[in-house]
């Protein structure tokens, strides 16, 4: 099965802090009274019963794809044929902040967004969860979910036990680097500091894509980090700024300047390496010693969806482990459903029976003692920690 084409942007966005789009987040964020909305008033009349039918808003290339006929994709179409639902699939999502301001004024005014369910990276999910913007989901409808969902993704602090998210595609931030032209391995966060790497290193420039691995790399427990934690890496990482060693700090676009060699390390994501390795089997990808961030991007339905049973009977599809199999050989990231792994492994093609053994898909059990999700950036810190970031990274 063909590896996807890589994207020009991240769906892991960097956060355009000072932009419109990040202000109204920043403004939501902080928890305007007007802006929440009790739980009393977050659902419509489900029309599901009667209107086979839902909308779903999702990132492009997230989903597969028929080889020959891209516009084709082949789980859905077989969700659409065994339910008898149809479904508007719309790749309308490039950006975290983007969407939020596109979906805000209707969700705060409490109006329908038109979307039935929507994909959005865990960080910004929390900022949905805290106003009240999403609804609890039927697990009576989600067997699947209950019986496969990945243990190590079950209860976020930010929506303990996942009554309003279940992950799509999971994901962690390590560091890639090729193993070629440094002539080392790198194992920890601190060698992204040596002298012999100077100008030829990046780091990711959104906050909260950043912030977790750094931290680790200082032996942080991110579950439960500080304002201090975050302040000395701002410190550390202004310091490595002045004198030069940071060339840039990147988007996805870090994938053109590690291949070109420009950059021989750098923040990077496991899904995006496993395709440069297609390319080239000397980029590595590595959870430092210290540990990494273990991220998700979540399923959700915002209120006044119209369609919630359908919303659900879909969420619950992606995770019979078949189907969840399926998806994890086109998209590559690190699959919610871990009994996905036994479909892959008997598989009778040689590629997709490799991804079983393949630990930035199913990260085995040393692979996983190392990995943490981060607390997220709480409403009362994102300005004065978005204001000290963006300065340094220059955005």
């Amino acid at each position: 099965m063909p590896l996807k084409t890589i994207p020009p942007f991240s769906r892991r966005t960097l956060l355009r802090a000072l932009g419109s789009g990040a202000a109204l987040g920043g403004l939501a964020g902080c928890g305007v009274p007007a802006a929440y909305v009790r739980p009393g008033d977050r659902a419509a009349a489900d029309l599901s019963s009667t209107e086979q039918r839902l909308n779903w808003a999702n990132w492009p290339l997230y989903i597969d794809t028929d080889d020959e006929r891209p516009s084709r994709r082949p789980t859905l179409e077989a969700f659409e044929k065994h339910t008898g639902i149809s479904v508007e699939y719309v790749e309308e999502i490039n950006d975290n902040d983007e969407f939020f301001g596109k979906i805000s004024p209707a969700l705060m005014n409490h109006q329908p967004t038109g979307r039935d369910l929507i994909v959005i990276s865990d960080w910004m999910s929390a900022r949905f969860v805290r106003l009240g913007w999403v609804q609890e989901m039927d697990r009576a409808r989600q067997p699947n979910v209950t019986r496969y969902l990945d243990p190590q993704l079950r209860s976020p602090a930010f929506d303990p036990g996942r009554t309003c998210t279940v992950p799509w595609q999971s994901g962690i931030t390590g560091i890639a680097y090729n193993r070629r032209r440094t002539g080392r391995e790198i194992r920890q966060v601190s060698d992204l500091w040596a002298s012999d790497l100077k100008g030829r290193v990046t780091l990711l420039s959104g906050l909260d894509e950043a912030f977790a691995l750094l931290m680790q790399g200082n032996g942080v427990d991110i579950t439960r980090w500080t304002a201090d934690d975050f302040h000395t890496v701002c410190d550390q990482v202004e310091k490595q700024v002045k004198g030069g060693q940071i060339r840039r700090f990147t988007g996805n676009d870090y994938i053109k300047d590690l291949s070109s060699g420009d950059v021989l390390a750098c923040q990077a994501y496991s899904g995006d390496v496993i395709q440069l390795q297609a390319d080239d089997p000397d980029i590595e990808f590595v959870v430092p010693d210290e540990g990494a961030e273990l991220w998700a991007e979540s399923l959700m339905i915002p209120n006044l969806a119209r369609h919630k049973a359908n919303a659900e009977r879909l969420i619950d599809y992606y995770y019979d482990p078949e189907v969840a199999a399926e998806l994890a050989a086109w998209v590559n990231y690190v699959c919610p459903v871990p009994a996905a792994r036994d479909v892959l492994a008997s598989a009778k093609d040689e590629e997709s029976a490799a991804l079983a053994e393949n630990p930035l898909v199913f990260p085995d059990k040393e692979m996983r003692s190392r990995l943490a999700i981060a607390r997220d950036i709480g409403s009362d810190e994102r300005v004065e920690f978005s204001k000290r970031w963006n300065q340094i990274a220059g955005l």
